[in-house]
């Protein structure tokens, strides 16, 4: 008796396993390219500069403002940040490669090619600007496209390669949606607005030092001069806590100015955390203990999210 047994399909069109097994391929594949280009616009920071920005126009505004501007000037706000971090993927390819913190962003990894992503970072910031001039006023649109191009042009081109100031002269650009959101509520620009630009501007040199420290031996890989790859630990360790205390005393200075007891008291009490915990670090070089800098890091973190709760807290009292 013969056997009879059955082959494999030779031609034809595809079973539908294998058209369904495609076709989470393909959804596979853009998740992951969504996911790629989001990467290139580092949405953390972009949230923090958000943290920020809200608790300003509120109190710019006395209270609420127009729930459609906070919309435009956060939407805005995102989009610009994206741009200059994603105009900064493309810019610092070279370096990122070679540090351990950066090799796993998207243009290392060749997930995303060089050409896409500076085309990708030029079209945000020509939609951040367009949207903020359409619905916002000429300041606030040009602090938002001097900011991309302060951080892009001025710090990663030019500043962060060359001395080890950046961090310093880099924290203007940081500090600006402070003042973005100031201008979108108001027009124009108050000396509370500046003050609120001071503390996130001296806040910056602590938080970013922390971090550099961590990552000192990536920073020399790529040949950036970060102060902690060029100056001793002890320098370092002096200006965190100089500028600890810079950040905190302006805050407190701001109280005067109209601002409430809710900030007040807030501004003091996480502020002498701050600064107790810059003075830890310093304390754990000296006796030559383990640094932990990230615990400086997120800490200021925590400082700056209570702080300007504080700030939209007063803003509707």
């Amino acid at each position: 008796m013969s056997t009879i047994t059955e082959r494999p399909a030779t031609g034809g069109a595809p079973t539908a396993g294998t058209t369904a097994d495609r076709e989470v391929s393909r959804r596979a594949d853009v998740a992951a390219r969504i996911r790629a280009y989001v990467a290139l616009t580092k949405p953390r920071i972009v949230e923090l500069l958000l943290i920020t920005t809200v608790p300003t126009m509120m109190l710019a505004a006395d209270g609420l403002p127009s729930l459609w501007l906070v919309v435009v000037v956060l939407l805005g706000g995102s989009l610009a940040a994206g741009a200059a971090n994603a105009l900064n993927c493309y810019i610092d390819r070279d370096i990122d490669q070679l540090m351990q913190r950066t090799k796993r962003r998207p243009l290392p990894t060749h997930t995303v090619a060089p050409r896409s992503a500076l085309v990708f970072g030029l079209v945000l910031a020509v939609v951040s600007v367009t949207l903020m001039a359409v619905f916002t006023n000429w300041l606030a649109t040009a602090l938002t496209l001097a900011a991309i191009v302060y951080y892009d042009v001025v710090y990663t081109m030019w500043l962060k390669r060359r001395t080890s100031q950046n961090t310093f002269w880099g924290g203007i650009c940081g500090s600006a949606p402070v003042l973005i959101g100031w201008a979108a509520v108001t027009g124009s620009l108050a000396p509370e607005a500046w003050g609120l630009f001071a503390v996130v501007f001296f806040w910056q040199l602590p938080h970013f030092y922390a971090l550099a420290i961590k990552f000192k031996d990536d920073y020399r890989r790529a040949g950036i001069p970060m102060l902690p790859v060029v100056a001793s630990i002890r320098r370092v360790n002096l200006e965190i806590v100089l500028y600890t205390w810079l950040t905190v005393l302006v805050s407190v200075l701001l109280w005067p100015l109209g601002m409430g007891l809710v900030y007040g008291v807030t501004a003091l009490a996480v502020g002498g955390m701050f600064i107790a915990e810059s003075h830890r670090l310093s304390q754990r070089a000296r006796r030559g203990e383990s640094l932990k800098p990230m615990r400086l890091f997120h800490w200021s973190i925590t400082y700056l999210t209570i702080l300007f709760a504080a700030v939209a807290v007063d803003a509707l009292l």
